[in-house]
């Protein structure tokens, strides 16, 4: 039971002298005091109650001291920390700017950092000028000819500009918004071919790069393909919509050709139906005539003449029509 008992009291002693030096990181204070920084134990101690880890605070005002920057305080680290921003990039990231002579100061850095933005590849940008390639862009110029070019884009970060600035994409689309209106208003594609070198000029002039995040240093076109006829394209769907037009208005004419005529011929039977019942009412008329004698034979036979000879008249007026012979079996 004893030998058990001092084991148990070994354990706990062990168990507390991990806890105690889990609180009172006493090899981590006497790190920053051997760099220089002047942190006491009791501000550790508080750290781990914060549930801020020390170490990280540590070693970025470690970092911080052996490069300079002397105006970086705990209290700030600790704040970045708990509102969530990565404390080591943004030590980082002033460390590098301070060398580079790139105006940089805590507040910004925090800032971008609490954006979203890597403020330490920002810093590396601006010292190390990045390339984006763009994907094709097809243009037509005047002459109907499409143009698809490649482009390269060299950007450096405006650090003034990473809070709120836009991102590569807004980059993109407005060198890509360029190239499509410069090839545009070229006269023709040759222009373009012979001298790639007026797109880049005419994108740059247009200072593409205000309100976002970067600083376009140089647009090179890298490749230029020619694409498809856009302008044959265009006038042959033209002509073919053209066509289809004029057959339409052609069979809606046809259509009130034969309307027209059909309406025709309902007037003719209308009006021949009213001639057939006019003529049988003639004789009709020339019996009644009889019985009343206003009619008498000689008048009868004269109306017969004229009805004979204006029948002979009207078969003379006719062409005469040509018989041919039957072929002999």
């Amino acid at each position: 039971m004893a030998g058990f008992g001092s084991i148990f009291f070994i354990a706990a002693l062990v168990v507390l002298f991990l806890i105690f030096m889990y609180y009172v990181p006493v090899l981590l204070w006497f790190s920053a005091l051997v760099s220089g920084v002047r942190i006491s134990l009791i501000q550790l101690v508080l750290m781990r109650i914060r549930k801020v880890p020390p170490g990280i605070i540590v070693r970025a005002m470690i970092e911080a001291y052996k490069a300079g920057l002397t105006n970086i305080k705990r209290d700030e680290l600790e704040a970045h920390y708990l509102a969530g921003g990565h404390v080591a990039k943004v030590i980082h990231a002033l460390v590098s700017a301070n060398k580079a002579n790139i105006d940089l100061t805590f507040q910004m850095a925090t800032a971008i950092d609490l954006a979203g933005r890597d403020v330490f590849e920002a810093v590396q940008m601006s010292v190390n000028p990045k390339v984006i390639d763009t994907p094709p862009v097809a243009a037509v110029a005047k002459d109907g000819i499409q143009l698809i070019a490649k482009a390269r884009v060299t950007v450096r970060a405006n650090i003034k500009q990473l809070v709120g600035g836009a991102g590569e994409e807004t980059v993109l689309a407005r060198v890509g918004e360029g190239i499509v209106s410069s090839i545009g208003s070229s006269h023709t594609h040759k222009a373009v071919l012979e001298n790639p070198d007026s797109i880049s000029k005419v994108v740059l002039e247009k200072g593409l790069d205000a309100g976002t995040a970067f600083e376009i240093l140089s647009i090179d076109i890298a490749d230029i393909d020619i694409g498809k006829n856009i302008g044959a394209t265009l006038q042959m769907d033209q002509a073919e919509a053209d066509k289809n037009i004029a057959q339409a208005k052609a069979e809606e004419r046809r259509a009130m050709a034969i309307a027209l005529e059909q309406e025709m011929k309902a007037k003719t039977q209308e009006a021949r139906a009213k001639v057939i019942e006019a003529e049988a009412e003639v004789p009709k008329a020339i019996a009644e005539a009889f019985r009343s004698g206003n009619l008498g034979v000689m008048d009868y036979v004269k109306y017969q003449n004229v009805k004979a000879d204006t029948a002979m008249r009207e078969s003379l007026a006719k062409p005469p029509t040509s018989k041919k012979p039957k072929n002999e079996k």
